[in-house]
């Protein structure tokens, strides 16, 4: 079985290998979520993102809710990396991977990571604009 894999990285996220990190000959399945710099947002254009978190404490219940995923849809393999830093547009910021059985499984389990992992994981995001940057929420 694939193992859970949690990160918080500075640079570039290599989604094709977090895919691959939870490839299992058992899973029917893979259910990809990769959140991207955009702009506009609200109406203002976004120069690019940066992201700052708590580290020891983001990793840890990065682990809980992918721990969490696993056990409640019966998860082949999952990962959640996400980037600290500078993301400029168009950049993923945030990549969650998950294999199952069955695609529903696949898929509630990746949403389910992402929605939680925004609720209670410290990482916060710092919209830059051309006339100054907002701290944004989830």
């Amino acid at each position: 079985m694939p193992p859970v894999v949690v990160d918080i990285v500075e640079g570039r996220i290599d989604s094709a290998k977090l895919i691959a990190a939870v490839s299992d000959p058992a899973a029917g399945g893979t259910a990809v979520f990769i959140g991207t710099t955009r702009t506009p947002s609200e109406g203002r254009e976004v120069r690019y993102l940066e992201y700052e978190a708590y580290r020891p404490m983001a990793l840890k219940q990065m682990t809980v809710i992918a721990e969490t995923a696993r056990s409640r849809w019966s998860l082949a393999g999952v990962c959640a990396v996400h980037r600290i830093g500078r993301v400029e547009i168009g950049e993923a910021s945030v990549v969650i991977a998950v294999s199952a059985v069955h695609r529903g499984a696949a898929f509630e389990a990746c949403r389910f990571i992402i929605d939680t992992l925004k609720k209670e994981v410290p990482i916060w995001k710092k919209e830059v604009f051309a006339e100054g940057h907002a701290w944004a929420g989830p």
